[in-house]
């Protein structure tokens, strides 16, 4: 299959040192960028909605809290990193 795309000077720039560092036609090195990035894409779609889906799967569960223990289990989090690193520094 052939399609014909438009890349900015600089981008083509990269794609075409990138080639040449593979020791690859530039097509072939497109063509595996493309392949790369299509499966990325669709492995992160899938891992954002199994994460929701945990995420109403625990609500529907009663595995939730609210907003304000979230907040301060959070900054309790922060400040005792904080204090640990301060520590570590210290020792």
């Amino acid at each position: 299959m052939s399609i014909v795309i438009s890349l900015s000077p600089e981008v083509e720039a990269q794609l075409r040192e990138k080639a040449a560092q593979q020791g690859q036609d530039v097509s072939i090195v497109a063509a595996e960028l493309i392949t790369d990035i299509l499966k990325w894409e669709l492995q992160d779609s899938e891992e954002a909605i199994a994460g929701i889906q945990r995420g109403l799967d625990d609500f529907e569960a009663g595995r939730s809290r609210s907003f304000q223990e979230f907040a301060e289990n959070s900054a309790l989090n922060t400040t005792c990193q904080l204090i640990c690193e301060l520590s570590y520094r210290n020792f």
